[in-house]
């Protein structure tokens, strides 16, 4: 389908409705194609290589969804980063 833009602007439901069906819409201004409007294609390309990685056994998807548990920071063993920093400095 090929639509002016001032048509497009006016009606665009209309486009809408033709790429919900499948159909590509091409943008014109003055006769000239300047853009198009098409269907998202399938996800497939990432959900393809999620299928892939459980088939092979490197993957397991999560029995639920629920948000990751939060980050929880281990305090550091040994001396602070800036005092590693200073030693090092000193060192060259």
């Amino acid at each position: 389908m090929r639509i002016g833009l001032r048509e497009a602007n006016q009606q665009f439901s209309k486009a809408i409705k033709a790429v919900k069906a499948g159909e590509e819409v091409v943008l014109t201004e003055r006769g000239k194609p300047i853009g198009v409007i098409r269907p998202l294609g399938p996800p497939a390309a990432g959900e393809a290589e999620v299928r892939r990685l459980e088939a092979a056994g490197l993957l397991h998807r999560a029995s639920k969804r629920q948000p990751l548990p939060a980050c929880v920071p281990r305090p550091l063993k040994g001396l602070p980063v800036s005092q590693t920093l200073r030693d090092e400095r000193d060192e060259s």
